[in-house]
């Protein structure tokens, strides 16, 4: 609540607050981080829009059904999925103040998401292999598009995992390190559910094509 001040004729007003605000300590970090995850979802939406009108056009060349391995894209989404639990392990911990729990969940969850991205690499080189590269035919360029870009955010948000076992490990659980945790953890289980639309997209639908 704010009034103005009686001012002398001719001068701008001025105003001051009549009950102070008192802000949340990075209330701004976490609005911040939220319009980002807005932003990348417009990325994705799009992606997936490409996808939506190319991947059915394969250009006379190998459709999913021949490339893909549902078995091995099955573990890839368990560990990425069972991730996003072992997470939770790690933010109940930091709640509590266990700063060796954490670190634990933490390290299992990047292991987690590193046998995701290891998957993910290998069935771009065993696709690559086999002539399915990206310039064969549209369906194949929206592929890699939104699987290659769902990967680098992966490997992104591997890399800001290990910057903060880095950071927790130093200074422990203090206020800073503890909002770093909280906005990954958005960002970690973002990309779960861009995964989910992918496979069901993607893979699911690609093989019933």
């Amino acid at each position: 609540m704010s009034s103005q001040a009686t001012t002398a004729e001719g001068e701008a007003p001025q105003f001051y607050e009549l009950v102070p605000h008192h802000h949340a300590p990075h209330g701004s970090t976490q609005i911040g981080f939220w319009i980002y995850l807005m932003s990348d979802c417009l990325i994705f939406a799009s992606l997936f829009a490409i996808y939506g009108v190319l991947g059915g056009n394969f250009a006379a060349g190998p459709s999913p059904e021949h490339l893909f391995n549902l078995q091995l894209v099955a573990v890839s989404t368990g560990a990425l999925l069972l991730s996003s639990i072992t997470y939770g392990f790690a933010m109940l911990d930091m709640d509590e103040g266990k700063k060796t729990g954490t670190l634990v969940w933490l390290v299992i969850t990047g292991l987690l998401g590193a046998v995701f991205l290891g998957l993910t690499l290998y069935e771009f080189y065993h696709m690559i292999h086999e002539g399915a590269v990206p310039q064969r035919s549209a369906f194949l360029s929206a592929f890699f598009v939104l699987v290659g870009t769902h990967a680098l955010h992966v490997t992104f948000g591997i890399l800001w995992l290990v910057t903060l076992l880095v950071q927790i490990s130093a200074k422990g659980l203090v206020p800073a390190n503890k909002i770093r945790v909280q906005c990954l953890s958005m960002f970690w289980h973002f990309l779960d559910v861009i995964w989910i639309g992918v496979f069901t997209v993607v893979y699911l639908m690609g093989m019933l094509r």
